[in-house]
């Protein structure tokens, strides 16, 4: 399975922070990472239940937001979608 990662961050977020610095350090393929740098809470909580950022998609699938990428298994995640190099 290949799918995009789309990352939503809020640029004065420090789990944002956080989550684009866990992901640049890792060797994902070029052109399948996408951060948005917008505030746009009130869509998220429509589309994910939740308004807090940042929130990671694969495809139309929200995987969570920082804690979540911190305590998930991130590489073999990113292996079974194709996204690493």
């Amino acid at each position: 399975m290949s799918g995009k990662l789309v990352v939503f961050i809020n640029p004065t977020c420090p789990y944002c922070w956080k989550t684009q610095e866990i992901l640049s350090q890792l060797p994902i393929k070029q052109g399948l990472l996408e951060v948005v740098v917008v505030a746009i809470q009130d869509y998220l909580k429509q589309l994910t239940g939740a308004r807090t950022v940042p929130r990671v998609f694969i495809g139309k699938d929200c995987t969570g937001g920082c804690s979540d990428l911190v305590t998930m298994e991130l590489l073999t995640w990113l292996k079974q979608i194709g996204a690493l190099q």
